[in-house]
């Protein structure tokens, strides 16, 4: 029985990693992270941390890791490929047809706080907002879109949305998927010194608190012009 493939495509500074650590307490599944990332790398000009570790530790070519990653086999049932967006660029997606699809979205002033403490001035290409709205055109259009999950309706409630997305899947639910050790993993990308360093501190989801957020007048024009396609995707995805 071939493995069946679930592709989570997260905007940056989401909770992606802690919903990876999820799917990894299951025995049923393999996890695999941002398997698309040396390829995003390779075919853009984005300076990341890490960037020659990067590309050196994954296949830079998407048509290789369709291939070898995306749509491989698997010794679990299930594998779950948690995914950028915005590295879905200068690639066939036609791969998708074949996946169970789930959009992975957060207010996009949320996201912009904490990615430009990492990269000072992000772009739209660096959200991946718009990119999201795209892909969701997209998987829409060809009947491959399983679910829309938001950040903040996760941690008010995760046990319930796991328990709503499980039964789309129609997989049991698993309460081990609430909870993780501390502490890096095995599946973590090796740019993981760079971004995870919260989410190595967590043991699980922490309780939904309102953010108080203060942008620059440069990002608080990108969160506004980020919202437009943030509040389309809100009104389609899961609640608590």
């Amino acid at each position: 029985m071939s493995t069946k493939i679930i592709n989570v495509w997260s905007s940056p500074r989401n909770i992606s990693t802690a919903f990876m650590y999820a799917w990894a307490q299951r025995d049923d599944f393999s996890v695999v992270d941002e398997p698309l990332y040396a390829h995003y790398l390779r075919v853009t000009d984005a300076e990341h941390p890490g960037k020659k570790e990067i590309l050196e530790s994954q296949q830079p070519h998407a048509v290789d890791v369709i291939r070898d990653v995306l749509l491989a086999s698997y010794p679990t049932p299930w594998v779950l490929h948690k995914q950028m967006t915005h590295h879905l660029v200068d690639m066939d997606w036609s791969f998708m047809k074949k996946t169970y699809n789930v959009l992975l979205i957060r207010n996009p002033r949320e996201i912009i706080a904490s990615y430009s403490k990492v990269i000072p001035h992000p772009t739209m290409r660096d959200i991946g907002i718009k990119k999201q709205m795209d892909l969701y055109q997209y998987l829409k259009e060809n009947n491959s879109l399983t679910a829309i999950l938001d950040t903040n309706e996760i941690l008010k409630n995760p046990e319930k949305i796991f328990q709503t997305l499980c039964a789309q899947l129609n997989i049991e639910f698993q309460e081990s998927m609430l909870h993780w050790d501390a502490g890096a993993r095995p599946e973590d990308g090796v740019w993981a010194k760079y971004w995870y360093a919260n989410v190595h501190r967590s043991t699980g989801f922490a309780p939904y608190r309102a953010k108080d957020i203060s942008l620059s007048e440069e990002l608080e024009l990108l969160a506004l012009e980020c919202m437009t396609y943030y509040e389309q995707l809100f009104e389609h995805c899961l609640k608590a």
